[in-house]
């Protein structure tokens, strides 16, 4: 018997006898958390549904409990505290490796009235309590699991209604017809760079997200008509919340994929304190392939990331969280350095094509008396990319032959204030403050010199204002509106929009709910097209320095139903309508930015075009019961553009219809799951 057929012996006995083995247990424990205040809750309760006998707990004067010595597999939590609405968490996955350390939120119940009871569940819901339409949240398990999503929350969102994947090869999506640069990316509450390995100028997607799936908390994804605090958007939201590190015990985990290794560690910063860190390295498996001296053919590609998350309280009503996140990609193609092989001049160049993003930010979240809550950031963030090429001369020597580098970076300062009025009212307001940079350069060869020459240096910086206030209101336990106010200004020529925003949801009965949003919003231009440059009569001038905001109007009206307790259904309509949209001036142009993807325009601009997004979505969803889930996403769709041209044309991204369904079962092993 070879030691191969030994180590299959040993593992398929370890399989197929768990009682000779000790039961293996884990611990889930958290904090329960007032919805808009963040005050803890003491008092709460906690409980697992279906236990006999019954396991619960009840949170203590801080709001954390902990129910501990748990057998591994599945759970749902019932989390429940008098005048507030009580919520269930389900299919909360206990895994040997690691606790699970839960932040829940409750929001207060307006009404006692015992004929009608709404219970929610986590999967109703956004982050987000001021989300009433085109909104649904996703889990780190979702993107775990979801069939090619690779924990990518990009990939994810592609087997959501009204997104398609724009490319096979990365997760760029359009929303609803929209390109993809219409997506915005925030983590902690505040706007970050693209946050993918192998982005291009100007886009919002790449070939691999840097975010491990390790760091990730439930977030929110937002398709329209979203509230006045987003802006700086035409098509969607990835608002992103980061996972506290265990602040009891000190944990490591060890992942191997296709894609790379993937380190973690977390655990508490100082014995005694209630600070976490959390840290997370990847590397990638095609780097170390081609190390070893693998072939991978013409080109080897490259990435590497570092994000984190660093909890520190700083007292019993205010706390300081410093993250951020950080990526380097390139992708490598060597020159044939055996003259013998060399077919054609081509032989003889080598190329690096390199991306690398990062961000990093502290944030002070305070507790300012029981109706007030303050969070403040300042982040600072930027992403550099370009090419570099060199050729071997006939003495087998290098010389440099191109170099690009686009870069932009922006530091952000943001406030803001959640108060809470009463019950029913709170209100939600905030500024953002942003100082913007850009720069291009591009070096050629010259052969008079026989060296680089630079063609292109253009730089610049300038600031943009946002600021918003929005009012949540809940009427009765049936009707909830939420109204806002955004504002956007680009200081480099004053562009600027105010933009309403309007939502309201209207619960029926217990099982349905009808919902609709309107919204202005608008969206600055990537900063190249601003600083493109022009030479007339030996004098540089930049053409689009004062092109205005693009901007569109939402609407949409949606119906939610539960059909059972773990399946729904929910409709979608939405009409889109957009303007100001730059184009190529003249009858005889087609060009619109909103078919711009892959880089930034630096022909002559104006804002006179015009573009519609209009359908109607369905989705069917189960959570996870019986080991069985499923998502079914239908999309019917149509989005046009028009220019001077004064025709109605499809846009690059009207694909009319799409269909998406994406299933899965688990497998269990006795207690314990061994295979989805």
């Amino acid at each position: 018997m070879n030691s191969f057929t030994k180590v299959l012996g040993i593992l398929f006995f370890m399989a197929t006898n768990p009682l000779q083995a000790q039961q293996l247990t884990q611990t889930v424990r958290g904090t329960v958390i007032d919805q808009i205040t963040k005050a803890p809750m003491p008092g709460a309760t906690v409980m697992i549904l279906g236990s006999d006998p019954v396991i619960g707990t009840t949170t203590d004067v801080d709001g954390y409990f902990k129910l501990a010595g748990l057998p591994l597999g599945s759970y749902s939590l019932k989390v429940d505290f008098m005048g507030f609405k009580e919520i269930i968490i389900p299919n909360v996955q206990l895994n040997s490796g690691k606790e699970v350390v839960l932040t829940i939120s409750l929001e207060e119940d307006i009404t006692q009235v015992e004929e009608f009871v709404v219970t929610a569940t986590e999967k109703d819901r956004t982050i987000n309590d001021m989300v009433q339409v085109s909104g649904r949240t996703f889990s780190v398990e979702e993107a775990r699991k979801f069939a090619a999503a690779v924990n990518d929350p990009g990939r994810m969102a592609a087997s959501f209604s009204g997104v398609t994947s724009t490319d096979d090869g990365n997760n760029n999506i359009s929303i609803r017809g929209n390109s993809p640069n219409g997506l915005l990316w925030r983590m902690e509450g505040v706007d970050i760079p693209n946050p993918n390995h192998f982005v291009n100028p100007g886009t919002s997607g790449g070939g691999v997200s840097i975010l491990s799936s390790q760091l990730l908390a439930n977030s929110d994804f937002l398709t329209g008509a979203f509230p006045a605090e987003y802006g700086n958007a035409l098509s969607g939201v990835f608002d992103l919340n980061l996972r506290k590190g265990n602040n009891e015990n000190r944990e490591f985990t060890l992942q191997a994929g296709f894609l790379g290794l993937d380190l973690a560690a977390e655990g508490p910063i100082a014995k005694g304190y209630k600070g976490s860190y959390l840290i997370n390295y990847r590397y990638s498996t095609l780097s170390m392939l081609s190390k070893i001296g693998l072939p991978l053919g013409d080109f080897v590609t490259n990435f590497q990331d570092l994000s984190f998350n660093l909890y520190m309280p700083t007292g019993t009503k205010s706390n300081i969280t410093l993250f951020g996140f950080g990526g380097l990609s390139d992708q490598k193609g060597d020159a044939q350095q055996d003259s013998l092989e060399w077919e054609s001049e081509e032989d003889r160049y080598g190329s690096t094509f390199f991306s690398n993003t990062g961000a990093v930010g502290i944030k002070h979240s305070y507790i300012v008396n029981e109706g007030n809550f303050l969070q403040t950031t300042l982040l600072a963030s930027g992403n550099s990319l370009g090419t570099t090429e060199s050729r071997l001369d006939d003495n087998l020597q290098f010389q440099d032959r191109f170099y690009e580098n686009y870069s932009n970076s922006k530091i952000t300062l943001s406030s803001v204030l959640n108060t809470k009025f009463s019950s029913k009212t709170s209100l939600r307001s905030g500024f953002y403050l942003n100082q913007l940079y850009y720069n291009l350069r591009e070096d050629d060869f010259e052969e008079d010199t026989q060296g680089l020459q630079t063609n292109i240096s253009s730089k610049g910086s300038t600031q943009s204002i946002q600021a918003f206030s929005q009012l949540n209101y809940r009427a009765n336990e049936k009707l909830t509106l939420n109204f806002g106010l955004h504002y956007l200004q680009l200081l480099l020529n004053n562009s600027n929009s105010i933009e309403p925003r309007l939502s309201a949801s209207y619960v029926l009965d217990e099982k349905q709910r009808l919902s609709f949003g309107y919204g202005l919003h608008s969206q600055v231009q990537p900063l190249g097209t601003y600083f493109a440059e022009q030479v007339i009569a030996s004098k540089i001038i930049l053409p689009n320095e004062d092109l205005g905001l693009s901007k569109s109007h939402h609407f949409v009206f949606g119906y939610d139903r539960a059909l059972t307790s773990f399946l729904r259904l929910k409709v979608e309509t939405y009409y889109q309508h957009l303007f100001d949209v730059p184009i190529k001036r003249g009858v005889d142009e087609t060009y619109s930015i909103i078919n711009q993807q892959w880089t930034f325009a630096t022909d002559p601009l104006v804002n006179e075009g015009f573009g519609k997004n209009y359908g109607v979505e369905l989705t069917l969803e189960q959570f996870t019961h019986n080991d069985l889930y499923f998502l079914l996403s239908t999309s019917l769709y149509n989005s046009k553009y028009k220019t001077n041209e004064n025709v109605w044309r499809n846009t690059a991204y009207n694909g009319n219809f799409n269909v998406t369904l994406t299933a899965g079962k688990e497998y269990q092993l006795k207690k314990e799951r061994v295979l989805g």
